[in-house]
């Protein structure tokens, strides 16, 4: 009797460590990434590093669509730099033809040069739903040329200077409303 009962406590014991494990696993999770719709690769979570995998690793910017009207090395005007180039997602392309404002999930990806064509860093927004409802949801990262991150999240210098155009959803390079 001694023995079953000892038994029976260590398969109790045992069960009771494998709950206790996988309750505090499933506990620990990170919340899965989304497909945006249009989109073959989840999206990023609003944080630099997610977001820079996201721009050169998952789905590499480079491949998407120039701004609509905007060439390479455009004329630009600080604090961006001297010329630009902007690229855009499917999802941003949709919205500035559809004129309603940048839909979620729209990425922004400026890439700003000196007067002698030299990349000095390359900086996005990133439309995030609920992430700053008080800034247009958008999330912005600022990376040097090598892609290290400088700003990123509400950064209040760009949400101050491009609160100017709120009626243009925070966006300067052209009409999307």
């Amino acid at each position: 009797m001694k023995n079953k009962t000892a038994f029976i406590c260590s398969i109790l014991s045992v069960l009771i460590f494998v709950g206790a494990a996988y309750a505090r696993h499933e506990l620990m999770k990170v919340p899965a990434q989304r497909l945006a719709f249009g989109q073959n690769t989840a999206m990023p979570m609003p944080q630099g590093g997610d977001l820079r995998q996201h721009i050169i690793g998952q789905e590499p910017y480079k491949k998407w669509s120039m701004w609509p009207g905007k060439g390479e090395l455009y004329k630009g005007t600080e604090p961006h730099g001297a010329l630009l180039t902007v690229y855009i997602n499917d999802i941003a392309m949709k919205s500035i033809k559809d004129k309603k404002g940048m839909g979620n999930n729209s990425i922004i990806l400026k890439e700003n040069y000196t007067p002698d064509k030299k990349l000095a860093a390359v900086t996005v927004m990133y439309k995030v739903e609920g992430y700053n409802p008080e800034a247009g949801d958008w999330f912005w990262a600022k990376y040097d040329a090598d892609f290290n991150i400088q700003k990123e999240g509400k950064v209040s210098g760009c949400i101050g200077c491009h609160g100017s155009a709120s009626d243009n959803d925070y966006i300067f390079t052209g009409k999307i409303k």
